[in-house]
């Protein structure tokens, strides 16, 4: 014989439970998942700058602009003239590090034209429908807390429900009007 007594809508709020488990782990899932797609759908790209200006070439490292773009690397100066007189300068004068160079020698140019090669990362269209999905996954979690709530409101209706039927069926309210 199945007594059930004392745990009125426990099963129903033990689903709601489980089911804001699974809908958490479902969406941390396909977040991380969309993150590694993201990356996995960059193209790499190569871009040539021809006679920057604003560039100097003394003991201090000069950042090019195109440094903030994704996975900068692989910066290479093609060439490089002193703006004074419209000398080249050698390649063999700079020294690159990373998204910058600096001054390999004693001399130093106040204002130099810089022409550089370099490789980065760009955003393609596969790349932007990763980036939207993603973030349209990570605002789900913004509704728990309103699943949350509705779950308690159905719990405490059911409650009520069946307390009113249970108080019914045992008489000791009188039927009439």
């Amino acid at each position: 014989m199945k007594s059930d007594k004392g745990v009125a809508g426990l099963t129903i709020l033990l689903s709601i439970v489980t089911m804001l488990f699974i809908i958490g782990l479902l969406v941390m899932i396909f977040a991380l998942m969309g993150g590694e797609l993201i990356d996995a759908t960059y193209t790499s790209t190569t871009g040539t700058v021809t006679n920057e200006t604003g560039a100097w070439l003394n003991s201090t490292t000069y950042t090019v602009d195109e440094s903030t773009t994704q996975d900068f690397s692989g910066l290479t100066i093609t060439s490089a003239i002193n703006t004074s007189d419209n000398s080249s300068i050698g390649v063999g004068n700079f020294s690159v590090s990373g998204a910058g160079f600096t001054n390999a020698t004693a001399t130093t140019w106040d204002s130099v034209w810089v022409s550089y090669s370099y490789t980065y990362n760009a955003e393609n269209t596969a790349t932007g429908v990763m980036n939207d999905t993603t973030s349209g996954l990570a605002n789900v979690s913004d509704w728990f807390p309103i699943f949350v709530v509705i779950s308690a409101m159905v719990v405490l209706i059911l409650l009520t429900v069946i307390i009113i039927t249970a108080i019914r069926g045992s008489g000791l309210m009188s039927s009439g009007a």
